[in-house]
């Protein structure tokens, strides 16, 4: 599978969960998967990224059956529906990967953890040579937002994590052009760090490898804004826009058409 993140891509969202934070994105249930992969190709989504265990703070654990027969029922369903639309998988364990490899052929990993929660996914990625997105957290899904203290400035302390990441991530035998790192934002951040991360992810952006953004309607936005999830679109706009100034290659977001439309008009700005 290759990529192409010569342009900025938009990596569409597809919760097939009942408790993710963004009510409206939660796809249970096949008919709703199918609905939400239909519109996430028709308004011009690059990728789906699908997910079978929420990363909400506090979420609920999953066990490896279940997760892995949500994330079979996505991916069965993009596979159907657009045959040639690249699928990653939002998963920390290599055995969901594994699984899901072996029954529907070659995905991107989307890893919350980097490779720390399940020691074993470096192995797989490597061996599949599939792309991987490795993002910064502290912690679990569970106990992040208690651990938001760093040494330093935010910035510095990601971009030195990946640092150290992505030279275990080349001994492991991955390819220095599968990785793509995602700093995290709402993950073992407060408010604060995550808009002084925003505000040097330049930094990141110039460490050689493509940048994956996902603030899509998190609570910096809507928390900042004094209103909800469902309030936050204009907000993931105008954020999304700033990632991409600063060198972001894919957003990835609940509202298509919308991210669509924002790629478009800053290649426009740009050209």
């Amino acid at each position: 599978m290759t990529l192409d993140l010569s342009t900025p891509r938009v990596m569409a969202i597809l919760n097939v969960t009942p408790d993710s934070f963004y009510a409206g994105s939660r796809t249970p249930d096949r008919a709703a998967i199918e609905c939400r992969v239909r519109q996430a190709v028709d308004e011009g989504a690059s990728l789906i990224d699908i997910g079978g265990y929420s990363s909400r703070p506090g979420a609920d654990e999953v066990s490896v059956e279940e997760e892995w027969r949500r994330v079979a029922l996505g991916v069965e369903t993009v596979r159907r529906i657009a045959p040639g639309m690249p699928v990653s998988v939002d998963t920390f364990r290599c055995e969901v990967v594994e699984r899901t490899v072996r029954a529907f052929g070659e995905v991107i990993i989307n890893d919350i953890s980097a490779g720390e929660l399940d020691s074993g996914m470096f192995e797989v990625a490597a061996r599949y040579d599939l792309p991987y997105v490795a993002m910064h957290m502290k912690g679990t899904p569970q106990t992040m937002q208690s651990q938001t203290s760093y040494e330093r400035d935010i910035t510095s302390e990601v971009v030195d994590y990946f640092r150290t990441r992505v030279a275990a991530m080349l001994s492991a035998g991955i390819r220095r052009e599968r990785i793509i790192l995602d700093p995290g934002f709402g993950f073992a951040k407060t408010a604060a760090q995550n808009f002084e991360l925003l505000r040097g992810l330049h930094r990141l952006c110039g460490e050689g490898f493509p940048v994956l953004a996902g603030l899509s309607r998190k609570s910096m936005i809507y928390r900042t804004l004094g209103c909800t999830p469902a309030e936050s679109l204009a907000g993931t706009i105008a954020l999304g826009w700033e990632c991409l100034r600063q060198g972001t290659r894919i957003l990835r977001v609940h509202d298509v058409r919308e991210a669509v439309d924002t790629v478009k008009l800053f290649n426009a700005f740009g050209s």
